[in-house]
C-alpha cells in the first residue's frame, strides 16, 4: 500500500491508457476526472492520503501540454512512492505484468529500501518504490 507521495504533474499524450498504468501501478481508480476548457486539458487525479497525482492530457495542438510533450516529450524524471512493504508491492507489481528495473529492493540514501519501475511500464515516468529499513 502506498503511504505518501509529492504533488506531481505528469504530462501525457493520452490520458486513458495512461489512467490505466496508473491504475495498475497505485492500485487505486482515478478520484476526479475533468475536463479544463480555459487549459485545454484532461485531468485525472489520483488521490493518496493528503497528496495527488495529476495526469494531464491536451486536448488540443494549443493546449501548453500538448506544447510541452511536443518539445520534451511525455512524463517527468521520476517520482517515488513510500510503501508499508516494497517486497509485496513488487510481488503485485510483477504478477500485474508491470516490467521492473529491480526486482528486488536495493539500499538507497537515507537508509530507504528502493526499487525502480521501468518507465516503459509507466507511461514514460521512472517510478520509484521506497520504504524505510529496519
Amino acid at each position: 500500500m502506498i503511504k505518501r507521495i509529492a504533488h506531481i504533474g505528469i504530462a501525457v499524450r493520452e490520458l486513458e491508457s495512461a489512467q490505466e498504468v496508473f491504475q495498475t501501478l497505485l492500485n487505486l481508480r482515478p478520484s476526479h476526472v475533468e475536463r479544463v476548457e480555459e487549459q485545454k486539458v484532461d485531468v485525472s487525479s489520483f488521490h493518496v492520503d493528503d497528496t495527488n497525482l495529476e495526469l494531464t492530457a491536451g486536448i488540443s495542438e494549443e493546449s501548453p501540454i500538448s506544447k510541452f510533450i511536443e518539445k520534451r516529450g511525455e512524463g517527468i524524471h521520476h517520482m517515488a512512492f513510500e510503501v508499508d512493504d516494497i517486497h509485496a508491492e513488487l510481488a503485485r507489481l510483477k504478477e500485474a505484468g508491470v516490467r521492473l528495473i529491480d526486482e528486488e529492493p536495493r539500499m538507497g540514501a537515507d537508509n530507504f529500501l528502493v526499487a525502480f519501475i521501468h518507465p516503459k511500464s509507466a507511461g514514460g515516468v521512472l517510478v520509484e518504490l521506497c520504504q524505510k529499513a529496519g
